[in-house]
């Protein structure tokens, strides 16, 4: 196999057999690309005998390039992912692969928005859409990402299999792995509606939500979308389509839902990563005690 083989084997790889976004895909490939350019790789044999010191020399090099601590450790887990991958395709132990740690990186937690925001996000993508299949389709998105908790990949990798809606719908999330989200009826009608007006044929296999030409809507067009509505609201930048996700899960933590039950809907393989809204929600009690207090306002 030539350069060339190996990255697009590890592109296919990433958006075929894992399912992986188009921006992870991206990301991954790009640092595939570089690390074979620096050390003039040519075949997964010469990536799988890969040492954890000639990695670190690479990321060092890649730091030395001003890359920060989280694109570093970005970096890092994109180039394992494919070491590891090429060991497989070399025919080696993948256990064995290089073993190295990441810088350390705080991070912050995830930024709601109010259920009276997030509904009017989706509400003023609708309106000031151009054509009105387009504000359906729009509106249709944001209500999903929040009324479903879905990622916004997921919600676009739906299919004309997948509608009309039921009261549930199985959703293919990050690793390939399934799981079950209740669908709201404003959701389940506000999709009926965009497929009322939708005017590209709808085939079993075809892309659900549909871009102004015909082909699959991409995640680019809503996020535009959504910054030119929180722009109209006053919302701040963080109020994007993944913090409809967010806020999902905060005002469902919120009203009482327990842990493992978050976990599940939002498709989290460990429970640590939804452990950190719990954190959301205390800060955002917190808050509301220093507003409405009258001796904090002293």
């Amino acid at each position: 196999m030539t350069k060339a083989d190996c990255l697009q084997a590890w592109h296919d790889h990433l958006s075929l057999a894992q399912r992986r976004s188009d921006h992870t895909v991206r990301a991954y490939s790009k640092a595939a690309e570089r690390l074979m350019a620096r050390g003039e790789f040519e075949t997964f044999e010469q990536v799988a005998a890969l040492s954890a010191a000639e990695l670190r020399s690479h990321l060092a090099s890649r730091r030395s390039d001003g890359l920060s601590n989280a694109s570093t450790a970005r970096e890092l887990s994109a180039l394992k992912s494919f070491v590891s991958f090429a060991k497989a395709q070399a025919g080696h132990d993948v256990t064995q692969a290089p073993r190295l740690r990441g810088p350390r990186i705080k991070k912050g937690l995830p930024r709601p928005v109010s259920p009276d925001d997030a509904i009017g996000l989706a509400e003023t993508v609708d309106a000031m859409a151009l054509e009105d299949w387009v504000g359906a389709r729009d509106r249709a998105v944001l209500l999903l990402l929040y009324g479903a908790g879905l990622r916004i990949a997921e919600a676009l990798s739906l299919t004309g299999s997948d509608v009309p809606l039921g009261e549930t719908l199985t959703v293919t999330g990050k690793g390939g792995k399934q799981r079950t989200v209740p669908i709201l009826p404003l959701v389940r009608d506000a999709i009926a509606e965009y497929c009322t007006l939708n005017p590209w044929p709808l085939g079993p296999r075809d892309p659900l939500f549909r871009g102004v030409k015909g082909g699959a809507l991409s995640q680019g067009v809503v996020q535009k979308a959504t910054a030119r509505a929180r722009k109209a609201l006053g919302l701040p930048d963080t109020a994007t389509p993944h913090a409809l996700r967010h806020s999902f899960a905060t005002h469902l933590l919120g009203a009482g839902a327990d842990l493992r039950s978050l976990q599940e809907l939002l498709g989290h393989a460990s429970l640590g990563s939804t452990q950190i809204y719990t954190k959301v929600d205390a800060a955002s009690l917190l808050n509301t005690y220093r507003n409405a207090h009258p001796r904090d306002r002293d």
